[in-house]
């Protein structure tokens, strides 16, 4: 994780962690984060649905 995003004119080293609620559906919402992630070019580096919420270390730059 020490490599920084390059772009033509942009350098970023962005990282979000996200924790939401997840009721049981964990399955269905593990398929859903991975199709939007892959779609907008979001890298999961590491995550975990638990039964009643989720934590996801992920990346982005645009």
């Amino acid at each position: 994780m020490d490599e920084y995003n390059k772009g033509s004119h942009t350098v970023c080293d962005i990282k979000y962690h996200v924790i939401s609620v997840t009721k049981s559906i964990a399955s269905r919402l593990r398929e859903l984060i991975g199709q939007g992630c892959e779609a907008r070019g979001i890298t999961i580096f590491r995550g975990s649905i638990g039964k009643d919420h989720v934590h996801m270390f992920s990346e982005h730059c645009t």
